[in-house]
């Protein structure tokens, strides 16, 4: 038996549709820019998708709703599709994300070549719905996300540069992907401002809706 210094964090997990299981969460793996129309939004033309990454602790489960991040005055959302990657190290299942952004912080660090941590990887930074497991619904399915009721992205599936299999492949080529890492994909074109008290609905044709609401730092 192990004495801990301290006990141990608890295991980040998301809840299974259907399931009594959970899923564990291992780490957050996202790829930037892999939608078109969203990289021209941010001033890229299409390139190869690029990673970075959040702490497995970022995970906002349950319906539970993040709060307002401190030093940020322009906090972003991003509605993706989740890979969540199971036992046999392939895609198990899939989920409706949000990659919050501290963009501010974002396109400071860019303007001086810094690591972007501290706009993506911050604390509660990846709400994310119930994973559905077996084979994704609809490749083509519609991808959204309303604020307040009001629709700021809409898009496809089938608009990403690069679909999920290519991505855990290219994952592959710089991790050891194991089970319980989850994949972000990448957001459409769309990403606006998020103000505290702001309601947000994330969904994707065939998965569980996210639903949250921005609660004051």
């Amino acid at each position: 038996m192990t004495d801990w210094l301290f006990p141990p964090a608890p295991i980040p997990s998301l809840p299974i549709a259907g399931r009594n299981e959970r899923f564990p969460v291992r780490r957050i793996l996202c790829v930037g820019q892999n939608y078109a129309a969203h990289a021209r939004e941010m001033g890229h033309a299409r390139a190869e998708p690029f990673f970075f990454t959040k702490p497995a602790d970022a995970v906002v489960a349950d319906g539970a709703d993040p709060a307002f991040p401190s030093a940020t005055d322009n906090l972003h959302h991003e509605v993706e599709l989740v890979c969540a990657v199971g036992a046999d190290g392939a895609i198990a299942g899939w989920a409706v994300g949000c990659d919050l952004t501290r963009r501010d912080l974002q396109a400071a660090a860019k303007d001086k070549g810094r690591p972007w941590d501290a706009a993506k990887g911050f604390d509660q930074s990846a709400p994310c719905g119930a994973v559905t497991l077996g084979p994704l619904p609809d490749s083509a399915a519609p991808i959204a996300l309303s604020v307040n009721g009001e629709t700021r992205q809409s898009g496809r599936l089938d608009d990403m540069v690069w679909n999920p299999e290519e991505i855990l492949a290219k994952a592959r080529e710089l991790w050891d992907v194991r089970p319980g890492d989850l994949i972000f994909t990448g957001t459409p074109e769309g990403v606006g401002r998020l103000q505290p008290g702001d309601r947000i609905e994330a969904s994707i044709g065939g998965l569980q809706t996210l639903a949250f609401t921005v609660r004051p730092r």
